[in-house]
């Protein structure tokens, strides 16, 4: 101030003190000189990421996550936090200090987000938040829990059309044949006391085989994918459905689709089985193909199965544990 005094005189000081009014106030709002350090903490808000979060999740599922620095640090000290909805503070998980988040699914949409802590625990980093959905896929009440199991009334039943299976899948055989799904076998036994888990294994064996590696569904346009690498395309339109009564005295619902256009090389019949019975998007389904319509619903051995494209090894894993 002294400087400016001698260079400016009266003038100065008075210009001097309006500019350190001016600063002051903008320190104040957090601006000027607060706003390289705001600066800095904006760019490392993105320098953690939130690993593990599945598709989606059934309730009662185990929800693992880690917080992974982009740079390596020494660093060891995280804080987790949460949120139920858009419309809450986020909450200070207690007692979650290392770079694992472990909680219960019991609530879908909440929100995880983890924070780096330096030696004095002042974040020094932030993650972007990573949602967790809940999709007990029309299971998560008692009649919806009914209907999956196949115990439901012919009146609630409803037409569907191909929009329920729209999108791009893969099927599940590929992922038997590397081993990936023998844990699920082995669990399956467990509970059985008929199977042990190499007959479990086979009988999945029959029901999943299948030359069809991939399938694309868009409007009314199916595209087989084979594993020779192949494609063809034919258009479809719903022809109704019927109900299938099991052995075990539980039934079925196959969904039929008929060929109305392209490749005359694709089935003339489509069928749809997917645990549910009205309008809803599926997120795996079985589905027969063929020219026989009577003998596909005669079928009950071999079925094979599509998870989303998008899906992994854990992603199905996780998914056929709940069922």
């Amino acid at each position: 101030m002294n400087r400016l005094v001698k260079f400016s005189g009266i003038l100065s000081v008075g210009m001097l003190l309006a500019a350190c009014q001016d600063t002051g106030a903008k320190d104040a709002n957090g601006e000027n000189a607060s706003s390289d350090k705001n600066s800095q903490e904006s760019d490392e808000t993105s320098a953690v990421a939130v690993e593990g979060i599945a598709d989606h999740y059934h309730t009662g599922d185990e929800v693992e996550l880690a917080a992974v620095p982009e740079e390596e640090t020494e660093l060891t000290s995280w804080q987790w936090y949460i949120k139920e909805d858009e419309a809450s503070d986020w909450e200070t998980v207690a007692g979650m200090t290392s770079d694992v988040f472990s909680r219960e699914a019991t609530i879908s949409g909440l929100q995880v987000k983890a924070e780096l802590l330096d030696e004095d625990d002042e974040a020094v980093a932030e993650s972007e938040p990573v949602e967790v959905v809940i999709d007990d896929h029309g299971a998560n009440d008692e009649v919806g829990r009914r209907i999956y199991n196949g115990f439901f009334y012919n009146d609630e039943i409803e037409d569907r059309t191909l929009a329920d299976w729209e999108g791009e899948w893969q099927s599940i055989y590929p992922y038997f044949e590397a081993g990936d799904l023998d844990v699920v076998f082995e669990d399956k036994a467990s509970h059985s006391d008929t199977m042990n888990a190499e007959e479990c294994k086979e009988y999945y064996k029959i029901g999943y085989v299948t030359e069809v590696d991939g399938m694309k569904i868009e409007d009314n346009s199916f595209t087989f994918q084979n594993a020779d690498g192949t494609e063809m395309t034919a258009e479809y339109d719903y022809d109704g459905h019927e109900v299938l009564e099991y052995e075990r005295g539980n039934r079925g619902v196959r969904f039929i689709f008929t060929r109305v256009g392209g490749s005359e090389e694709r089935p003339q019949y489509i069928q749809f089985s997917d645990h549910s019975i009205a309008p809803q998007d599926a997120t795996h389904f079985h589905i027969y193909w063929g020219n026989n319509k009577q003998a596909l619903l005669d079928e009950v051995d071999n079925w094979p199965t599509y998870y989303p494209i998008d899906w992994n090894k854990e992603d199905i894993v996780r998914d056929m544990f709940a069922h």
